[in-house]
């Protein structure tokens, strides 16, 4: 590691649990044929990572590499902050280069995880595409990866919250047999965020259409605000 990712490595290292890594590397899947085999991790937990991130805000982009190559979770997971951090503070003009940015470190596999991409993909793909055309997250939504399909679908978040379903929608109607249940987890969360923020009307259009094709698991997240006699009736279907 060059100087900079080295400070963070050891800020990390400072603050950091043995314990806590055997009960995160159980918590995100590490073992043999899991989703997360073969992640490492030194035992440190989300809010001292983000308090150590604002400390390296300025991280140049070959530390935040670096960090991303490194074989321990919670490095990459730092980078990511500090990504978000840098893309939050960055012109309009700068935030192509940080959208790239990412976008590479996702090709090379380093957002690889469900809180990698939950804690970015909004912040910096969505953040960035809110106002532009969106096909990438269509052709990522169909990626045999599923951190990238998981990357499409939570990018949306932030069209969410702009107050617009449409291609949360989009990519749920396409998804609906996925069978990965960190996929379903994750379209049945942005659906049940459509019925909150943007229109419930909408949330139950699409169930009445779509519930007898959605798996058990997307219904359940989708429908948790909804009265108990519409989970009833939405799930019985």
């Amino acid at each position: 590691m060059i100087e900079g990712a080295r400070q963070v490595a050891a800020a990390l290292n400072a603050v950091a649990v043995p314990g806590d890594a055997r009960e995160l590397s159980r918590f995100f899947k590490t073992g043999k044929g899991e989703y997360g085999a073969g992640d490492k991790f030194i035992g440190v937990r989300v809010p001292a990572i983000r308090a150590i991130a604002k400390q390296f805000v300025e991280l140049s982009p070959a530390d935040l590499n670096d960090l991303l190559d490194s074989e321990f979770h919670e490095h990459r997971f730092a980078a990511l902050a500090i990504l978000v951090l840098q893309y939050t503070k960055a012109q309009p003009a700068e935030q192509e280069w940080f959208y790239d940015f990412y976008l590479a470190a996702m090709r090379r596999g380093r957002v690889n995880n469900w809180d990698l991409v939950d804690s970015s993909a909004e912040y910096i793909v969505g953040a960035y595409l809110v106002d532009k055309p969106r096909e990438l997250l269509v052709r990522l939504s169909r990626s045999g990866i599923v951190w990238e399909r998981r990357i499409a679908v939570l990018s949306t978040f932030a069209f969410i919250k702009k107050g617009d379903a449409s291609t949360t929608l989009e990519l749920a109607a396409t998804l609906l047999e996925d069978r990965h249940d960190l996929i379903q987890k994750a379209v049945g969360w942005m659906l049940r965020e459509v019925g909150k923020r943007v229109d419930r009307d909408l949330l139950v259009g699409f169930l009445r259409e779509h519930a007898p094709r959605m798996p058990r698991v997307m219904l359940a997240y989708a429908t948790e605000h909804l009265s108990p006699a519409e989970r009833v009736y939405f799930r019985s279907r």
